[in-house]
Order: structure tokens, then sequence, then C-alpha cells
């Protein structure tokens, strides 16, 4: 959230409204997986999570996603895609472990960017 706290940068709103809502839903499916129990969370956190890598595509720019930040990219996707697995088998273990990796990936990966996204110093 820090990394997108200048003013003025593009998506950098969308990017941390879908980092509240995935964060709200992370908590949510963590407390379902420690009670042994199904919850929307657990259902929804996927979707939040792709909306989230979506806003950090917009946010970074989608060339550079799909160009130089591809390996970021693809570190977000597996993060996120073990992330859904360990929902799924309701190991609460694999999905904590998961899911600061995919914190990392996406972090990493708005910190990567080039400074073009900075504002220029004279």
């Amino acid at each position: 959230m820090a990394a997108t706290g200048a003013p003025g940068l593009r998506g950098a709103e969308r990017m941390r409204r879908c980092v509240r809502e995935a964060d709200v839903a992370a908590v949510g499916c963590w407390n379902a997986l420690l009670g042994g129990c199904d919850s929307t969370e657990r259902r929804t956190l996927p979707l939040k999570l792709r909306a989230l890598a979506d806003a950090t595509s917009a946010y970074v720019g989608p060339r550079w996603w799909v160009g130089h930040g591809a390996g970021h990219r693809r570190r977000v996707t597996e993060a996120q895609l073990r992330i859904n697995d360990a929902v799924r088998d309701g190991d609460g273990a694999e999905f904590a472990e998961a899911f600061v990796g995919y914190d990392q990936a996406i972090a990493t990966a708005v910190v990567s960017v080039p400074t073009e996204l900075e504002s220029p110093t004279p």
C-alpha cells in the first residue's frame, strides 16, 4: 500500500481498494480455515486476489506487466494458484505460507516498476 501512496499515480486508488478487499477476504478465509468451516470469504478470496492482480497490471502498466515484468506476473500467478489450492484443501499452514509469497510477489512487482511512475525530479 505504501508504494502506491503517491497522489496522482494511475490506478493507485483502485489498487489500494483491491488490497483492502483482498485483505478482508483473507482474514475471513484464515478464520474459516482455522475453524474448519466454510465461509463466504473462502469462496470469494480467489476473485479478490484476481482483482488485485488485475489492478496491479493496470497500475504498473500492461506493457510492462507482460514484457519486462513477466517474471513478476508469473510469481503472482503461481502464488495465487498456491493460495487457491490451500483454500480448496482446507490447509491453513499452506495458506499462510502461500499468502506471504503472494504478498511479497505483488509488493515486489509494484516497487520494481521503472521510474516513469515517479514524479520527475529537476
